[in-house]
This record gives C-alpha cells, structure tokens and sequence, in this order.
C-alpha cells in the first residue's frame, strides 16, 4: 500500500470524528507494555481493524488497539501496540500511525520499547532514557522518508541531530530522581528483527557504541522529528546482553519482563506529561 497524504488524512479524520478534543500527546507502547493504556481516563477506544488503511499488529503483546483520552490532565492517544517492519510492512506503513497523529495535532511523542541490553551493566527490568539511536535498519536503505517528500510535513532533508529532545530528557531525570528511579541512559539501536542478534552482533554493535537494541522506535522518531514533533524515548530492558553466547532470548521472556517494567515506565510517562 502506498502511503499518501489522501490516505493519512483519511485516518486522521476517521480519528477525529470519534474524539471531542485535539489530542497533545502520542504514546507509543512497545512490547509487553501495553497496559499503561489502561491507565487512560475517559477512554474513547478505535480497534485498528476498524480504521481504513491502518495496519494490523500480528505479535503477541501488542494488543492492536488506539486507546484516546486523558491522562494526568493532558489529553493522549495512545498506541497500545505497534506495527513492525518484520511483519511484512513497508516502512512507510509502520510509521503511518505517526503521521496521522501529527495530522491530528500532536505536538508530543512519547515512544516506550521492549529492548535486549548491549550494554553490560544493564539489567532486566532497568529502565532506559534514549538519549540518541543508531539508525541500523535505515542506514541500510529503510528510511521511511524514501519516496516523494510530504512537504507538508517537513523537509526534504530534516536534522536528526536532537532526535530526543533535551527538556523532555531533563523531565524524565527530574520523575525519576524523585520516584526513586534508577533511570539508565544511552544510544539505542534499531535493527529490522524479527531473529535476536548473535553474540557477534551484540558485540559488534558495542563497539559501535549501542547500549539496548530492539526492532521498533527508530523509524518512528525519523518521521515525528520530520513533521516537527517533539519526542522522548524510553526503552525497557528486557533480557541480559548475550556478548558471550551462554544465553538463550525468547519472546516469552521479553513478555515476562514487561510485567516489571510498565509500572516503572508508567511512573515515568505520568510524571512527565504532569510537567508539560
């Protein structure tokens, strides 16, 4: 399917014709982490079935459904559940719901992943602030700004040199300080899955100086920084760097950690959008 402007703003409308006020904030909920959504007050609830042209989530953990409503005093559209490129998406596609939020007002993107640590000294169950992202998949030919640029949204060649907006950042140090928080940070890198990286790659990916990797996020935050919108990244660690090879990663534990993590990350997002 080829995303157009006429398509975006189909969905955009099919949105805003259930809603009564312009949402600020887009959530993004990665794998596992789904149950923030359930935290929504006054929730207006769009299965994405039921939206024309949106693309299905397939994987288990990503509940498939566009949650909007009000969450501490800011009024949210929550994604609760991605859609990935291995799933057989064009890049385009799996950042289409971006664009519709933008088409929607959104000024604010928040992006949460379920991540495997490179970084040795990060535990499952930390909780990372992305403070930068190795572009792997799109570096590799992937953007999903390829094709006729959509002036109507940004530049033919925006800037990612602040991909992860530095007060949003200082916000989400100041939540977590206050909550007790041990709030990792560092560089995420973003590869097209759906197979886990081999040792080799982990390591590899260290030298390059990655700290988490997952196979979501980048191409989302390529597309809000695009249209101009502001973004803040959190990604949820969930199994142990496998540098050595001894391990064994499943998608059962990845499921698994998230039950640990969301109310870490829930603490941090409800923290953050009571700052805005």
């Amino acid at each position: 399917m080829q995303v157009t402007l006429e398509v975006i703003d189909r969905l955009a409308e099919a949105v805003r014709a259930g809603l009564d006020f312009r949402p600020r904030v887009g959530i993004i909920l990665g794998t596992g982490l789904g149950d923030i959504a359930e935290a929504v007050q006054r929730p207006v609830i769009f299965p994405y079935q039921q939206l024309p042209d949106w693309p299905p989530s397939t994987v288990r953990g990503h509940v498939g459904r566009l949650v909007a409503g009000s969450l501490e005093g800011q009024p949210v559209l929550v994604m609760q559940g991605r859609i990935h490129y291995y799933e057989g998406y064009s890049m385009a596609q799996v950042t289409l719901p971006v664009r519709v939020m933008q088409r929607l007002g959104v000024e604010i993107l928040v992006v949460t992943n379920a991540a495997g640590a490179i970084n040795p000294a990060f535990e499952p169950g930390d909780v990372m602030l992305i403070t930068d992202n190795l572009n792997l998949a799109c570096m590799a030919g992937l953007n999903p700004l390829v094709g006729p640029n959509l002036d109507e949204f940004g530049p033919r060649f925006p800037d990612m040199s602040q991909a992860y907006d530095p007060q949003l950042c200082a916000a989400a140090r100041r939540v977590a300080a206050e909550a007790g928080i041990d709030l990792k940070e560092g560089v995420y890198v973003g590869l097209s899955g759906p197979s886990f990286e081999s040792p080799a790659d982990l390591r590899f990916l260290r030298l390059a100086g990655a700290d988490a990797v997952g196979m979501s996020t980048v191409a989302e935050v390529i597309v809000a920084r695009h249209g101009g919108t502001r973004v803040l990244g959190f990604s949820g660690i969930s199994n142990k760097a496998n540098l050595d090879g001894k391990t064994i990663t499943t998608h059962e534990e990845v499921l698994e950690a998230g039950k640990v993590l969301a109310p870490k990350l829930e603490t941090l997002v409800r923290g953050v959008l009571r700052a805005l």
